[in-house]
């Protein structure tokens, strides 16, 4: 049976999520972060990376979200209901695939790492000098560049329901751990178009099965 290696409030979420609609069995191995934040080491036994989401299938140990969902789709997906075939939104699906890490998260990473300079674990003589330096980072670069993202997507989604098309794919479930962060930690107001969105994927019976098997999924702010 294929296993997914699981962190709470995690990307391994969306991995729980794309098997939920795919009807594929699985079974959970659980990781809880450590304080900070970080996973436990035990996950590095699984891949040497130490990170989740991994899955283990047919003797494969796989790592890193994109790759995951793609081997899910090409492998499960008989019926192609999760991958657009039209040309046009092929290259949607691609795109966000790809977006999704290599755009977005990282901007979402960098806000969170320069909030947290003015917090522990930075030592406290020098935590005042740090929240300063987060604070001049956000505003000279990070909330423009968030901000610049966030209507960039907003304005694709005023377009389709879903983001390759009017039917859900994993780009949508590839999506969804940097559009719940940003709704969460963005600090960008006025956006329907993803709330409406994020709507529309909790109302998914799978996605409520995920949360249920995964555990609560409420990224907090910062």
């Amino acid at each position: 049976m294929l296993t997914v290696h699981h962190l709470n409030q995690s990307r391994s979420q969306r991995v729980l999520w794309a098997l939920e609609e795919l009807g594929v069995p699985y079974q959970i191995v659980r990781y809880q972060r450590e304080k900070t934040m970080l996973a436990p080491a035990s996950l590095k036994k699984i891949h040497p990376l130490g990170k989740s989401p991994v899955i283990e299938d047919n003797g494969l140990v796989i790592a890193e979200s994109g790759a995951i969902l793609e081997y899910l789709q090409e492998t499960y997906d008989a019926q192609q209901r999760f991958k657009p075939q039209e040309a046009a939104q092929k290259q949607d699906y691609r795109f966000w695939l790809h977006y999704a890490e290599g755009s977005l998260m990282p901007l979402l990473l960098l806000k969170l790492v320069f909030a947290s300079l003015g917090k522990p674990p930075v030592p406290f003589g020098v935590r005042s000098i740090g929240k300063m330096l987060g604070k001049g980072v956000e505003k000279a670069y990070l909330r423009q560049q968030i901000e610049t993202h966030a209507h960039f997507i907003e304005s694709q989604l005023a377009q389709r329901i879903w983001f390759a098309g009017n039917q859900l794919s994993m780009a949508d479930i590839q999506m969804s751990f940097p559009v719940f962060a940003l709704l969460a930690r963005g600090g960008v107001e006025n956006l329907p178009n993803l709330r409406a969105w994020k709507k529309r994927v909790e109302m998914r019976p799978a996605w409520q099965r995920a949360v249920v098997q995964g555990g609560p999924f409420d990224l907090p702010g910062g």
